[in-house]
């Protein structure tokens, strides 16, 4: 009985903690997720998966303030997939054909603009410029992040802005 009951313990914790994770990075989930499959529902999906697979997998997780980390690369990797199966055209929202017809559409030209130009980028590639410049993350946070040695995330990274200035004065 006293064993059952230390386990459950165990277990309750465990699924606090992971809820008290889920709960604190939630924001910062959906906006990577929406970053890569830009459609809220996609995003969501994706969102969903990531937290599925963290779930079950988070008694793994070694050191607590790896966790973020950890959680982050599983979205990421969850996007990723997602991307791979659906390999769908960028669909717009119906507040984003609304704002078409405004008088800002050189604003949404120019949005649309980058995201073509993003999706040109390798997965590797996207990533970095992802985290550092939509979640304003430190390059030596994105090499932790990734597992890359810092100079290898600054010359993708300068190499990626490159290739989107290029597609970028191709649109001018």
């Amino acid at each position: 009985m006293i064993i059952k009951s230390k386990k459950k313990v165990k277990n309750q914790l465990r699924e606090e903690a992971f809820l008290s994770l889920i709960q604190k990075n939630q924001d910062r989930m959906y906006k990577i997720a929406y970053s890569y499959v830009k459609n809220k529902e996609d995003a969501l999906d994706v969102v969903q998966e990531a937290v599925y697979k963290g779930y079950i997998s988070y008694d793994k997780v070694k050191k607590v303030e790896y966790e973020e980390t950890w959680l982050i690369r599983i979205l990421i990797n969850a996007a990723i997939d997602f991307i791979k199966k659906k390999r769908k055209i960028v669909t717009l929202e119906l507040g984003q054909l609304e704002e078409l017809s405004s008088p800002d559409n050189d604003l949404i030209d120019k949005k649309i603009a980058v995201h073509e130009a993003l999706d040109k980028l390798t997965e590797h590639e996207k990533a970095i410029v992802i985290l550092r410049y939509f979640e304003d993350m430190k390059l030596m946070d994105v090499a932790k992040l990734l597992g890359k040695p810092i100079s290898t995330i600054k010359s993708t990274l300068y190499r990626a802005l490159k290739k989107i200035e290029i597609e970028l004065s191709e649109v001018d």
